[in-house]
């Protein structure tokens, strides 16, 4: 979602309880989640609906986002999407949580506030397969193609546990 989608809200030219769509195009872009780099490309134009109000504008934002990248428990590609529905008021002068981050005097940024979006509305964990089964934590292969009870290796005891197993109890 290339940052210079903006919107000329005095170009709009809405007098207060008035709105309007707007439908605006998402470019491709990349989000930084977990620590991985998610290429990010939309599914289709971004609606965005602008109403007016006597001091100020209240905005929605809908669109279909998806993220292509590594599965956050066995690293294969990943492909997640996701529902953005996304709501701004902006009432300049009425307080620090009425005015919108997303608009510069009479500019709404879109790519901004839809990147932000998209990134709250993803799921807590990005998985390629709902029932991923992840890495082998001794030998890195993944569990998603071993058998079930096919990939196991031979327990070592635990050393915390060594001064214990020397004491004679007799």
């Amino acid at each position: 979602m290339a940052a210079s989608n903006t919107i000329d809200l005095a170009g709009l030219q809405l007098r207060s309880g008035e709105g309007r769509r707007v439908d605006v195009a998402l470019g491709e872009d990349a989000l930084e989640y977990g620590g991985q780099r998610y290429d990010v490309t939309s599914a289709g134009a971004a609606t965005v609906e602008v109403s007016r109000m006597a001091h100020g504008y209240a905005f929605h934002l809908r669109f279909d986002g998806r993220l292509a990248g590594p599965c956050m428990r066995c690293l294969s590609d990943a492909l997640i999407e996701a529902e953005v529905d996304a709501r701004e008021i902006d009432h300049p002068g009425g307080g620090e949580e009425m005015e919108s981050p997303y608009v510069d005097g009479e500019e709404l940024c879109i790519g901004d506030w839809a990147h932000e979006a998209l990134a709250l509305a993803l799921p807590d964990k990005l998985l390629c397969r709902a029932d991923c089964a992840g890495l082998c934590p001794v030998c890195g292969e993944s569990l998603n193609e071993a058998e079930p009870g096919a990939h196991e290796h031979p327990r070592e005891p635990d050393p915390r546990w060594d001064a214990l197993r020397e004491l004679k109890l007799d």
